[in-house]
């Protein structure tokens, strides 16, 4: 039986899936996960997973046809190299596709982690369909994926979709470094500092504590009715609606995919940033442009790499 390897590179954990490629989303046959502060070394943990592929695919009479690796940047796909993600210490230039392709002998491709997931939505989710498309990770951080006429787009150097990074405001809350980002107000650490701001400035009566100010409890204060909890979400409704408008008029998607937190949460979310997107966006690239959550869920890492793997094997057909 010919199965897809996928790889799922993290700083928290690692993970191994075989599945079996179908018409539609791929049937997942075996996985097997790691935690990456067990191996420090790089080729220690590519080693842990090309023995689990193999461990795997012997028990289901199974050959791996290539293997497709989803990875934080910065990365050079080209050249299959890892180059230094912050989330992983020691991963300094490293061969990955090369690691792989001596111990398989089949086809190697590496993407970054959101460029991975635009791709598994895109092919397996909720932009199946589109020859346009935006993913927006919209979880602990924000990048996005672009998949434009048809193909995924990484850019010159595999820098594209760094939307996160986009100013929006002149101050606010810090991502990439950057105040009043994307990434500041529309992330899980983003939403944090938010509430952190918006919790010292307020004088009234409120649910939040100081203490716990994750995205996911401001969530549940403002579904049981806190007033400055559903006030942090409309900010960031706003502010990612503001954000959206910019890469609606420059790349006029015909879908726009959000993830993680608009997946549990857009309910809190969506009224603000529609408004906003009508108030920002050119209502002729709008009009064509459809906002919805992302349907992977949790097993989006196991499908981003397969994706990765999917769009690999077509342009080598």
């Amino acid at each position: 039986m010919d199965v897809w390897t996928g790889l799922d590179i993290g700083g928290t954990k690692c993970a191994a899936v075989l599945a079996r490629p179908t018409n539609g989303r791929p049937e997942i046959l075996a996985k097997r996960r790691f935690d990456t502060a067990a191996y420090p070394r790089w080729q220690d943990m590519l080693s842990a997973l090309a023995q689990a592929v193999k461990e795997m695919c012997a028990s289901l009479h199974a050959q791996p046809v290539g293997v497709g690796v989803s990875c934080g940047g910065p990365l050079d796909s080209r050249r299959g190299l890892i180059l230094s993600p912050p989330n992983l210490p020691g991963w300094d230039e490293v061969p990955v596709c090369d690691f792989l392709r001596e111990r398989f002998c089949v086809p190697v491709f590496l993407q970054n982690d959101a460029n991975a997931c635009a791709v598994a939505e895109w092919k397996f989710g909720a932009g199946r369909g589109c020859r346009n498309m935006i993913f927006l990770t919209f979880g602990t951080g924000l990048g996005a994926g672009l998949v434009l006429d048809g193909k995924l787009y990484s850019g010159a150097n595999d820098m594209a979709g760094e939307a996160g990074h986009v100013r929006l405001r002149a101050d606010g809350p810090v991502g990439y470094g950057k105040a009043g980002s994307f990434e500041g107000f529309c992330s899980g650490g983003g939403l944090r500092q938010l509430a952190e701001m918006r919790c010292a400035a307020f004088d009234g009566e409120t649910t939040l504590t100081a203490d716990d100010l994750s995205a996911k409890t401001v969530a549940a204060h403002a579904d049981a009715g806190d007033a400055l909890a559903k006030a942090i979400y409309t900010e960031c409704g706003e502010m990612l609606g503001r954000g959206l408008a910019v890469l609606v008029d420059i790349l006029n998607p015909e879908r726009i995919v959000l993830g993680s937190i608009y997946a549990r949460s857009g309910h809190l979310l969506r009224d603000a940033m529609a408004r906003t997107l009508r108030e920002e966006a050119l209502p002729l690239a709008l009009d064509v442009c459809t906002v919805v959550p992302a349907e992977l869920g949790d097993s989006i890492g196991d499908y981003a790499a397969l994706g990765v793997l999917s769009c690999g094997l077509e342009e080598i057909e």
